[in-house]
């Protein structure tokens, strides 16, 4: 039982480094480790990576915060399209055809990874100007760099089909279950041209409000399990707040390289998901 504790802790604080680093929160480590490595149910492991995505969005928020790496007007811009996505995934779940779906947004996540690819160097991205809405809004923003030793000051464009993107990035959550910070980050970094650390900071802020919402059913139906989700909660915040100070002395271009494998591995995993049904 305590070498179940530890590992599970242990798993953690993976879990809340990777999730803090790249802006997803964590799940994508904590339900295959739950699941296939100590055969737990389905709705024990979403729950509890669900609470950790609180965990890690917590633990990074106020690092990421007091650094003026969280864009919090973009996120509220944002969190509107996420949130009127996510309301109508869940009231549509049962009448759409999930196969399509997973092969849809897998091509898009492909697509993603590979324009993430392709503009992998900061200096290969082209100037961003603002559009009207985000003048308006005054969206764009700056923070120091630890890694490059200046301040790295931005502008933000392409809002409308942003928070369209977002729209459709809650609506997959809602539909199927996962967590929308791997469609967050792409959108922020590759169509509204924000440097990659601002829009992984600006994600992990976002998916603790998105997560907050689910919880509250899954603490109600009783799937929170506190043997599983305790020492994996305490396992996420400390690894979210180590993630964090890591974040913040690595160059956006390693980071970047770290989160296009997994992108293209979500991806393939999506379509392989959509097509096996078939």
């Amino acid at each position: 039982m305590v070498i179940t504790f530890i590992t599970i802790f242990a798993i953690g604080i993976a879990a809340g480094v990777v999730g803090a680093i790249l802006g997803l929160g964590g799940g994508i480590i904590i339900v295959p480790a739950l699941t296939l490595g100590f055969g737990m149910p389905m709705r024990t492991a979403v729950a509890a990576s669900t609470v950790c995505i609180i965990a890690t969005s917590t633990g990074a928020a106020v690092a990421f915060l007091r650094d003026r790496l969280t864009n919090t007007r973009v996120a509220i811009w944002l969190e509107m399209g996420t949130s009127m996505g996510a309301l109508t995934g869940a009231l549509v779940a049962a009448l759409v055809n999930q196969r399509v779906l997973f092969v849809l947004f897998g091509l898009l996540l492909a697509y993603s990874a590979y324009n993430m690819f392709r503009t992998r160097k900061e200096h290969a991205r082209p100037e961003v100007i603002p559009d009207a809405i985000s003048a308006k809004l005054r969206l764009g923003g700056s923070y120091y760099d630890k890694a490059l030793g200046r301040r790295v000051e931005y502008q933000v464009t392409r809002t409308l089909p942003g928070l369209v993107i977002m729209y459709f990035s809650g609506a997959a959550a809602g539909l199927l279950g996962i967590g929308a910070g791997i469609f967050k980050v792409p959108a922020m970094d590759q169509v509204m041209g924000m440097p990659f650390k601002a829009s992984s900071a600006t994600s992990n802020f976002m998916i603790g409000v998105t997560a907050a919402s689910g919880a509250v059913v899954y603490f109600a139906r009783g799937d929170v399990k506190p043997l599983v989700a305790g020492p994996v909660v305490l396992g996420v915040l400390l690894g979210a707040i180590l993630g964090a100070r890591l974040m913040m002395r690595m160059p956006a271009s390693k980071i970047r390289l770290f989160f296009m494998p997994i992108l293209a591995y979500t991806a393939i995993e999506m379509i392989y998901k959509g097509v096996k049904w078939w």
